[in-house]
């Protein structure tokens, strides 16, 4: 029987409810449990790093190293590596100073090069790069320069001496509405030359002095990472690991289309955590099932900076495993990935226990990375409130109160896990191009990402005929792929290159061949590639089935006639593939319908079925939506802040987080039950317009904003009637009065409705 210790604050918790008015005894009966904690847990003391790091359980056989902690690094959110092996960071210093964020918007934010001056593994020199920053989010180096995330801005810094001496505007709409917790961020450079972001539907390449900005598919929440064949992984704050199945250039030109299969899956479907402490102190943890009997977090909650890692430096068990962060919880999560065909799936490693788990509440680690030297590097934001004051409840504000997690406010700690007992040593990269070029085929990813980018960057294609004998040299499949990709970013890949590849046996690079083709198909050769994929076509290849479909977009440039007719064929050839058939409607903006009476197919079928949604869909739209931005200025204003990340702009849902508001009976029907949702929350699952939505299509609640002083009334009216009347929606209004008695009918609640409930 273990003993109870109770705290005076932790007391408090306990009457809490009676302060806030609050009726319901469950939320009474919570209030009482969270005062069950252990002695040693009843507070969380700021502990150095040298002390937190002793406060770590992890898996056996290896060990965990400082690398840098503060003054050095203050609160960091995001690193990188340079090709010196510097580490530049971001900081975010000024994220939530207190419960209410004052100061949140003070210039504090910095970017900073950390140096390792005397070879010892750990940082011992701090150059501030940048400062006089606005909550920083992402960095990534290019060519001579830098873009930086600072919502909502994307700039481009060029450099010398380590000094940045000219800006670009490169995107002034990077981050237009959201808030902290709901912006983009990652600044991923890919693999095939493009920079990609998490909760973004935009991608970036610089070409001389321009800057491209294309639309691809929306993904993850924070942080983003690669596979050794370029596909995307991430996650939203309630998934283990979202991903691609195909390359992340492909399929996203149909905006018609709400879901495309093959983006945004759910790799790993157990969401299920293990800390090593009690962790009372996340958001909703006085719901039912967010907490264990032992006052454990159950599910993510927080899942963020997923990485693959792409090393040996573990053994070859580790190499590709998906590692997961959950500061809420103070723990990594390992994940084993593979693969059958072009679908990937996954399962965690272990059973109630993590690869690293923590018992020191500060411990907050939000972004994780492949080192120079492969060890797996762990940024610590090292922070008592992780949560945005947006969505912060009463219960947790007492969780902080309670432990003083308001502070520290200047700390920061950047760890490595490397095996227990191994000397590592960082990759030094050479400055000779020839020399750069046979680590192309390092055992560490990220060597040679490091050099395909240092070698596109050169811009010098006297690299060219080195470059594809390596590609030539099929059995050594990586260094393939990255001369591959290389030449595509050196402007010298031609179709001889990637035709044979076609042929190639080996699925890896066959797939590659089939990612790069946009690049090299042009006026002149479109009628090789064609002819090339009805061959693959008719030899029964239904891997690359998928990649023909979405290839068709590329063949309409030359000859529509010609790409129309191989979308009929892949989709009488595979009807009942909804990859496939999702890949053939990524090509049919607005001809959604024609296609389908051409086709004649089974409505049975997986192509004809997909169609006709999307067909119904579109029916939904408003031909003639009013104009409600002066109408509603105010919760226009709050949709885009707060709802639109993960609602979307026009209100149909975001896969992986919420349903549709568009045409919802949930927001058109009883305007007080919306009002209940919106104040207060709803906790799924939900049916909406007879469909049902559950985790992890959607997250498994979404929060009230009741509690947050900074949305008066009179702007969560405005929102209420912007999206009661938005796109498809037409409905009544609900008046300031009307709310405020919703409000007082349900005072100091907490808990979030369910559909039981306001059925």
């Amino acid at each position: 029987m273990k003993t109870l210790y109770l705290s005076i604050p932790l007391l408090l918790i306990m009457f809490a409810g009676f302060f806030l008015g609050e009726r319901n005894s469950d939320h009474y009966q919570f209030a009482l449990d969270t005062i069950k904690l252990e002695k040693p847990f009843t507070e969380s003391p700021v502990l150095s790093a040298g002390e937190s790091l002793k406060a770590m359980k992890i898996e056996p056989g290896f060990s965990i190293q400082i690398v840098a902690e503060e003054p050095l690094v203050n609160s960091p959110v995001s690193v990188l590596f340079d090709k010196k092996g510097r580490i530049w960071v971001v900081e975010m210093e000024n994220y939530m100073p207190d419960t209410v964020g004052t100061g949140e918007d003070q210039p504090t934010g910095k970017v900073v090069i950390l140096s390792d001056r005397n070879g010892d593994g750990r940082m011992d020199h701090r150059q501030v790069f940048l400062d006089s920053l606005v909550l920083p989010r992402a960095i990534c180096l290019i060519e001579n320069g830098l873009l930086l995330a600072e919502s909502p801005k994307l700039w481009y810094y060029e450099i010398q001496n380590d000094k940045p001496v000219k800006r670009t505007l490169v995107d002034p709409e990077y981050a237009e509405g959201g808030n902290v917790e709901h912006q983009p961020n990652g600044l991923f450079r890919a693999i095939d030359n493009w920079i990609y972001n998490a909760k973004s539907s935009k991608r970036y390449r610089k070409v001389g002095d321009k800057w491209l900005i294309e639309r691809t598919h929306f993904r993850g929440q924070w942080g983003i990472s690669q596979d050794d064949q370029g596909r995307l992984f991430y996650n939203n704050n309630s998934e283990n690991l979202q991903g691609d199945f195909f390359s992340p250039g492909l399929g996203a030109s149909n905006d018609n289309q709400q879901r495309l299969r093959g983006f945004s899956e759910n790799i790993i479907k157990n969401n299920r955590v293990y800390p090593i402490r009690p962790t009372p102190g996340v958001n909703r943890g006085y719901m039912k099932d967010i907490l264990d009997d032992s006052l454990r977090l159950v599910n993510f909650t927080a899942a963020c900076g997923p990485v693959i890692f792409n090393s040996i430096l573990f053994g070859k068990e580790y190499y590709g495993n998906a590692f997961v962060a959950e500061p809420s919880a103070n723990l990594i999560k390992r994940n084993i990935i593979s693969e059958k065909g072009y679908q990937v799936a996954g399962r965690q490693a272990y059973t109630e226990r993590e690869f690293l788990a923590s018992t020191d509440e500060r411990f907050r680690p939000v972004n994780l990375n492949v080192g120079p030297d492969g060890a797996l590097y762990i940024v610590d934001m090292y922070r008592g409130i992780i949560q945005h004051k947006t969505y912060l409840t009463p219960y947790l504000k007492n969780q902080i109160k309670a432990r003083n997690l308001t502070e520290p406010l200047s700390f920061g700690r950047i760890y490595k896990i490397v095996p227990a007992g191994k000397k590592v040593r960082s990759q030094t990269l050479p400055s000779a191009r020839a020399q750069l070029l046979p680590l192309l085929n390092h055992s560490n990813g990220w060597v040679r990402n490091q050099v395909q980018q240092i070698l596109v960057d050169s811009k010098n294609k006297s690299l060219e005929s080195t470059l594809r004998t390596m590609l030539h040299n099929r059995v050594k499949t990586q260094s393939a792929i990255h001369a591959l990709w290389t030449m595509e970013g050196l402007g010298v890949l031609r179709k001889t290159d990637v035709l044979p590849l076609l042929n190639e046996k080996n699925w890896t690079l066959r797939a590659q061949a089939l990612s790069v083709s946009p690049s090299v198909i042009n006026k002149e050769n479109y009628r090789e590639f064609l002819g090339k994929f009805n061959r693959m076509l008719s030899s029964n290849d239904t891997l690359s089935a998928p990649y023909l479909a979405f290839l068709a977009g590329k063949i309409h440039t030359f000859n529509p006639a010609a790409a129309r007719s191989l979308l009929i064929s892949v989709s009488k050839k595979y009807p009942d593939n909804i990859f496939i058939a999702d890949a053939v409607i990524s090509n049919l903006k607005n001809q959604e319908a024609g296609f389908y009476d051409e086709l004649k197919a089974d409505t049975s079928h997986a192509i004809s079925r997909q169609l006709k949604k999307v067909m119904d869909d579109l029916k939904k739209k408003s031909a003639g939506s009013p104009d409600l931005s002066k109408e509603y200025p105010k919760g226009l204003a709050l949709y885009r802040s707060v709802c639109q990340t993960c609602h979307g702009p026009e209100g149909n849902g975001i896969t992986g987080l919420a349903p549709p508001l568009n045409g919802s009976d949930w927001v058109k029907g009883d305007k007080s039950r919306l009002a209940k949702v919106v104040l207060y929350g709803l906790s799924g699952p939900i049916t909406v317009s007879s469909k049902l939505y559950k985790a992890p299509e959607i997250s498994g609640e979404m929060p009230g904003i009741a509690a947050n002083s900074n949305f008066s009334d009179e702007e969560i009216t405005q929102v209420l009637n912007y999206i009661r009347n938005a796109w498809t929606n037409k409905a009544d209004k609900i008046t300031k009065e009307e709310l405020a008695g919703i409000r007082l009918k349900y005072k100091g609640r907490q808990q979030a409705f369910t559909e039981e409930e306001l059925k």
